[in-house]
């Protein structure tokens, strides 16, 4: 059906999915209260606006559309398999459902997170592990294809499938109720969903694979599960450092592309960055650190801090940079944190310095097969003038990098290479 359809509507599909995912599925859960039903019927509203929006002239509200066709669809088959459906374990009945009915959908977004809230909260459940956590939320809220989440953990296609699989079944068995948890369950259950949007972020921020080098779909969204948790808990620091962290990344995506090329943060214009969410995400992340210890996400706001902070490339404080490194690792171990160390002690210290730290990583099996710690190695072996080694690592680079973007960017790398 896809390869039939006008391509105007076909874009338009896709920039709904990209777009109205997460609110067309938490609104379907609400009335099948089965994800893999829900999951169904809202891939089958899709499929019907493939094949009966009009080429040039989509539904004036893409998301109320997509949202009725699959609530109506889950309706239907509710309706028809009612007897069976008695039989079968279905997440908790949430007070609204029974006020469900198959008329149009407004879309309200006084009401629409709290949709959201409740499929993360749902996905989030602390009878599930942390990674099926964050996989299953980055399937069901985004729409993510099973591959995509399986570049964002660095594992294979059909382990990832497994995990979703066993996650979502789990949900079903332990009749896992489809809300937002009482205020007392919130401090608990919210480091779960903080990894959750800050992996969404990521993904959106540094797409694994495909022919952009933003998501802006998937960065909005993550931005706005950060506010409503900040809404939610304004006196939980880490939560603040989430918001923070987001806000000040974020802020120099202007700057990231120039002419529809990747931009290194050496060579961004500064004057673009978004000045206003810099003064407020640097006034959160003082805030987060004036309430003790920080976590993880507070020190990632206050290294992304001293970047937004300085004026050019050049004042940027490495050595701050490399000891606010020294304790995230000791806070969050990671061998993607060790990496970025070793890329900062490159920068604070010198080339040499940095492949000797980069070198350590080399055995690192969570590593084999990022394209970044072969990338960071052919720019400080370039630097030090070993250009074959630096023309290798740059070719395993390439090998191992599927967003076309970056890929553009690193041959253009290699090509400029002295012979």
């Amino acid at each position: 059906m896809t390869a039939r359809a006008d391509p105007a509507v076909a874009e338009a599909v896709a920039d709904a999915h990209r777009s109205e995912w997460a609110y067309v599925l938490a609104a379907t859960v609400r009335v099948t209260r089965d994800l893999d039903l829900a999951e169904e019927c809202v891939q089958d509203a899709y499929a019907k606006a493939l094949a009966s929006w009009v080429p040039g002239s989509p539904p004036s509200n893409p998301g109320a559309w997509l949202t009725t066709v699959a609530r109506r669809r889950a309706l239907d088959l509710a309706r028809r398999g009612a007897t069976a459906r008695r039989a079968l374990p279905l997440l908790i009945e949430d007070a609204v459902v029974a006020g469900v009915d198959d008329g149009p959908v407004v879309r309200d977004d006084a009401v629409i997170p709290d949709d959201r809230l409740r499929l993360v909260f749902t996905c989030c459940h602390p009878t599930l592990g942390d990674d099926a956590r964050v996989a299953l939320t980055l399937r069901l809220m985004c729409g993510l294809s099973t591959a995509e989440v399986a570049r964002a953990f660095l594992v294979t296609e059909a382990t990832m499938a497994a995990r979703i699989t066993r996650a979502k079944k789990k949900i079903t068995t332990a009749r896992i109720p489809y809300r937002v948890p009482p205020a007392e369950e919130l401090p608990e259950r919210v480091a779960a969903v903080l990894d959750v949007v800050h992996l969404l972020f990521s993904t959106g921020h540094a797409p694994p694979a495909g022919d952009r080098l933003i998501r802006t779909d998937l960065v909005a969204r993550a931005v706005d599960l950060a506010t409503m948790l900040r809404a939610l808990l304004p006196d939980h620091p880490e939560v603040t450092g989430l918001l923070a962290l987001v806000l000040l990344t974020d802020a120099r995506r202007p700057a990231r592309l120039r002419d529809g090329r990747l931009v290194l943060l050496a060579d961004q214009d500064r004057a673009l960055w978004d000045r206003r969410a810099i003064d407020t995400g640097t006034a959160l992340v003082r805030e987060a650190l004036g309430r003790g210890r920080p976590g993880r996400f507070t020190l990632m706001a206050a290294i992304a801090a001293v970047h937004d902070e300085a004026a050019t490339y050049a004042d940027t404080d490495w050595r701050e940079i490399v000891a606010l490194y020294d304790l995230l690792a000791r806070e969050w171990p990671s061998p993607v944190v060790s990496l970025n160390r070793a890329v900062a002690v490159g920068l604070a210290h010198g080339p040499v310095q940095g492949l000797a730290a980069l070198d350590a990583l080399a055995a690192e099996p969570r590593l084999a097969g990022y394209g970044y710690l072969p990338a960071a190695r052919a720019d400080f072996l370039a630097r030090t003038g070993d250009v074959a080694a630096a023309r290798l690592a740059y070719q395993e680079a390439l090998l191992l990098t599927e967003n076309v973007p970056e890929r553009t960017f690193l041959a253009e790398r290699l090509a400029a290479l002295p012979p």
